[in-house]
């Protein structure tokens, strides 16, 4: 039997010590939708991101990329991640973080050249080629993580919190992008607390205290409520605890 679930999240649960930080999670996300995981800071989003991408792993459960158990070495190729803090190298300027990334992922010669030059123009960094990280602002270190989690064009793309910093105009401008990067297949998991990008999403995972609360595209959640926005909504499911 086939599915075109591209991740599957089976009964995930976490625990640091005593402190549960997820509970009992089940989700699955389809190929080429935009995924939003909306909560409040400390909800555990980051946590269950980071499992997406092998970097922790659940205390129960299990979850599964590509219908293969992570964490798993062979699956680093074909997902993209932007952590929540900028990994990022500042004695370095931009055009050798990215010379460094591409070499990670074995990009070679002119595909690395061009892949540099359109990640750069995605995120609209382009003038700011050869400046030090050091001398970016909060923002532009965020586009640039952003830049370095797109360079080898992955099928999953896993974004914490990715335009935290960055101003309106620019924002609206990386969404559009993400929806570009939707029409040609990429399967997109953002997590946010920020009511208008939730709004964007195709499906909505609202999550409080380590709890899905509720699981549905935006305009369900709205009617399912009787609300006339998503953080209404969110109130509603319980997100006012």
């Amino acid at each position: 039997m086939t599915t075109n679930h591209i991740v599957s999240i089976k009964n995930v649960s976490k625990s640091f010590n005593k402190n549960i930080v997820l509970k009992s999670i089940n989700l699955e996300i389809s190929a080429g939708e935009i995924f939003g995981l909306l909560g409040p800071s400390g909800a555990g989003k980051t946590t269950l991101v980071k499992q997406l991408v092998g970097l922790d792993v659940p205390s129960e459960g299990s979850n599964e990329i590509f219908q293969k158990k992570m964490p798993s070495l062979d699956l680093i190729e074909r997902v993209g991640y932007m952590a929540q803090s900028d990994a990022l190298y500042e004695e370095l300027t931009a055009k050798e973080n990215l010379e460094f990334f591409a070499s990670l992922y074995g990009l070679k010669g002119a595909i690395r050249q061009k892949r540099i030059s359109e990640v750069l123009e995605f995120v609209l960094l382009s003038e700011h080629l050869n400046k030090l990280v050091s001398n970016y602002s909060g923002g532009m270190k965020r586009r640039l993580s952003l830049a370095t989690a797109l360079l080898h064009e992955p099928e999953l793309l896993i974004l914490d919190e990715p335009t935290v910093g960055i101003d309106p105009v620019l924002r609206k401008s990386i969404w559009d992008g993400f929806q570009d990067l939707k029409r040609k297949g990429t399967t997109i998991i953002i997590t946010t607390h920020v009511m208008d990008e939730a709004e964007k999403c195709d499906r909505l995972g609202m999550i409080r205290d380590g709890e899905l609360i509720a699981i549905g595209t935006p305009e369900q959640l709205r009617e399912s409520t009787n609300t006339a926005s998503i953080e209404d909504a969110f109130l509603v499911y319980g997100g006012a605890k």
